[in-house]
Parts: structure tokens; sequence; C-alpha cells
């Protein structure tokens, strides 16, 4: 019983958030940037800078120059998710076309950043949602398994185009502020996307690791996972190889305490951390209660 009851829930949930993203992307659009001549990357982008070269609606471009993405996404990716982009571009198409929202400011750096802000919050939203605004990301999908590029690397590319294309229409220094928008749009896309915690993977390697587990666990209250591993280098080959790797997944205002707590233990301790995309489940959020 559910499971019946959870998934309309969550579809419902994604509903809410996809259109919430398209109010906030067409506040950011007609508050910010078209009245500034300021474009974005992508789709939008492209239809920003149709829109300001020949006066077309931007409502009617933003659909009509999605569709060819949208299709390949529905014949190549995967058609739940297409029509779910559909159906979100055309709210947000008629949203730009009905809704008159405030000119909101003139000065050309407040319009990069929070044109950007609006516009990324609401494309992250949609993305959590389960669907895109933007059809340049299924384009990407498209191209990434036959090309040595990866997906950020294409829509990197793709505005590049973008960009050099306005800075001839718009003039050089619109041109500058659209890539600080886009910029503004991305980062806010990631915020969205990963949360704002920008959790840290921290794997330790160390003969001291039972030590250090302990340390982590009873005074830093964090979870840790352990690997049982085997020493690539030794001094000599009777040397004991066998060691236990410990790994970590904690936010990056952590991290600081974490690595000065392992290398007053162990000053040796080989440690190594990257970012993580995304976490779920586990102790991050929560104290391990200490015995």
């Amino acid at each position: 019983m559910k499971r019946t009851r959870v998934k309309p829930r969550k579809e419902v949930t994604n509903a809410l958030l996809i259109l919430t993203g398209t109010f906030s992307a067409a506040f950011g659009l007609k508050g910010f940037l078209i009245p500034n001549h300021f474009i974005d990357g992508g789709v939008t982008g492209i239809s920003l800078l149709v829109s300001s070269s020949t006066g077309a609606p931007i409502s009617a471009l933003i659909v009509i120059i999605n569709l060819p993405f949208i299709w390949l996404g529905y014949k190549r990716i995967d058609k739940l998710y297409a029509i779910k982009t559909l159906a979100a571009i055309f709210v947000l198409s008629v949203i730009l076309f009905l809704v008159k929202f405030p000119h909101v400011t003139d000065d050309k750096l407040l319009t990069a950043v929070f044109g950007g802000f609006f516009l990324g919050t609401g494309i992250g939203l949609a993305m959590r949602g389960g669907c895109v605004i933007d059809g340049t990301e299924l384009l990407a999908v498209y191209i990434n398994p036959k090309s040595f590029l990866s997906v950020g690397q294409i829509i990197l590319a793709i505005n590049v185009v973008i960009f050099g294309i306005a800075a001839f229409f718009l003039g050089i220094q619109s041109a500058l502020y659209s890539i600080l928008t886009y910029l503004s749009a991305s980062q806010m896309i990631n915020y969205i996307i990963q949360g704002f915690d920008e959790y840290t993977a921290v794997t330790i390697i160390s003969p001291k690791s039972e030590l250090i587990k302990n340390v982590i666990i009873r005074q830093l209250h964090r979870g840790v996972t352990v690997y049982k591993g085997e020493r690539g280098y030794g001094k000599n080959a009777i040397e004991e190889k066998d060691i236990d790797i410990l790994y970590v997944v904690i936010t990056r205002l952590d991290v600081s305490r974490l690595v000065n707590t392992v290398q007053q233990v162990d000053p040796a301790a080989f440690i190594i951390t990257h970012s993580v995309s995304e976490v779920k489940g586990g102790l991050i959020k929560r104290h391990v209660l200490s015995h």
C-alpha cells in the first residue's frame, strides 16, 4: 500500500518544483534580462538573441527553438523525460506571454547577477522536478557518446559559440555581461542540484587506521566506512601489507577539522579529498552516538 501512495506524492512534488521553476525563470527573463537586452547560454540564450535582434516574441521562440532538441531527446534518449520537458517549456512560454513582471532594474551588474540567479534557480528546480527547460542538455547528452568531450564540455562549447555571436550582434559589453549572467545561473543550478552543503569525500590511508576511526566516530561524531586494502609499496617483501582504508563523507566546513584531527593522530597519514555531487542517507546530517 505504501508504494502506491508514495509515487503520486512524489509526482505532485515534482510538478510543484517544475511550476515554481518556470515562474522563477520567467521572472529572471522578463524582470531582468529581456528589458536590458542580456542573454544567457543554451537555447534560452539563442531565443533571447533572436528576440533581441528581430523583435519576435520570446514566448514563441523559446518553444520553437527547443522543439528539435526535445524531439531528439524523445527519439534517442528518454521519452518520458522529453514529454515532461516539452510540458515545462510550454508552461514557461504561457507564463512569459500572460504574466506581467515588473522591470526591476536598469543596472547592468545587478541585471547580470540577479537575472542569472532567478533563471538558474528556475532551471535547477525544473531539473529537480525531473525535466529541463532548456534543450541544450538533451543535445549534449545525445552528442556525448559519439564525442571525446564530456556533457559539460559540449554545453560549454555551444555557449562559447552563442556568446561569440552575441558579441557581434549586441556588442562586446553586453556579451560580457551576458557571460556573467550565465556564470551566475550556472552557480545557482549547481546549488539547487547538488545542495548548499557541498559535501566532500575524504579517504585516509594510515597504519593507525583503527585509532583514527575511533577518533572520528567518538570525537567528531561522523560515520566511517572501512575498506580492506593492501599496500602497494613497502621496504621489504615480508612487511605487513594489509591495511584498512577509511572513507568519510562530510560537509566542506568540517574538512579542515577532520584533516587536523587525523594529522594529530598520524602526521604521515595519506589523505585524499574530493568533492561529491550528491549524498543521500547515511549519517551525514545526524551525529553518531558515542558510547
